[in-house]
């Protein structure tokens, strides 16, 4: 995907929550380290252009609650989050494991009225039943292939 393509696809996704949402107001838009956070940001960046405002933000790292991790953290910190539409922003949809560790993060936080998620990028092999709310674009790969996105030329290559 080209710098162009991925813009339009932002909007896109930008126009749909907003439109999901009925507006902006109770949404914090959430993205997870390291590339959802850029994505998160460039959402934002959308929906302001959108409505003139924008939702509460800020970025995650889940690190601490993967399930392939010897450890479990504290809550992170994290905007009030009671009764709010919660939007997770990542990168690249894969086995669903980060999601779901943004997830745990997530509740244990407070108690969100909703949690949506949304991929720049969703190339299945899901290994947990983690099913995207919003989705830039669908892109099937082989299992050893990778996907990357690259925040800074906003660039997307599969490479093996």
């Amino acid at each position: 995907m080209s710098r162009r393509q991925i813009q339009r696809t932002l909007d896109r996704l930008a126009y749909e929550i907003v439109e999901r949402n009925r507006g902006e107001d109770n949404l914090v838009v959430i993205g997870i380290e390291r590339a959802g956070a850029s994505v998160a940001e460039q959402i934002v960046d959308s929906m302001r252009r959108i409505s003139g405002n924008g939702p509460v933000s800020c970025s995650l790292d889940v690190t601490q609650f993967r399930d392939d991790t010897p450890y479990h953290a504290e809550p992170p910190a994290l905007p009030d989050l009671e009764d709010r539409t919660v939007i997770l922003v990542d990168d690249v949809l894969f086995t669903g494991r980060t999601a779901r560790a943004a997830l745990d993060a997530v509740v244990r936080t407070g108690r969100p009225r909703s949690i949506q998620l949304l991929v720049l990028i969703d190339r299945g092999h899901r290994e947990y039943p983690i099913q995207p709310d919003y989705v830039g674009r669908t892109m099937p790969t082989k299992h050893r292939e990778r996907v990357e996105v690259d925040t800074t030329s906003w660039s997307v290559d599969v490479v093996e």
